[in-house]
């Protein structure tokens, strides 16, 4: 159960990071996706806003990674961020 817990605390994160790049933070959607080794948090905004969080040369998409990458080996998981158009 603690392991769930953590993986939310993560999915949070990446939306409060998402919806403060965005024009529309009403349109971010966050869900999770757990399998056996890895967690895959998917990532989703209004079409509009898509190369907000992408950023140049995915740049900004790259820092949100390295983030959550930080924080998800503090909790000793593995952790990807997809993001869906």
């Amino acid at each position: 159960m603690a392991s769930d817990q953590l993986n939310n605390e993560l999915a949070k994160m990446v939306e409060v990071i998402a919806k403060s790049l965005v024009d529309l933070p009403e349109e971010v959607s966050v869900s999770e996706v757990m399998g056996e080794n890895t967690t895959v948090i998917a990532l989703k905004v209004a079409k509009t806003d898509i190369g907000k969080i992408i950023g140049k040369e995915g740049k900004t998409a790259n820092a949100i990674r390295t983030i959550l990458l930080g924080a998800a080996t503090k909790l000793k998981r593995r952790t990807v961020l997809e993001i869906v158009e």
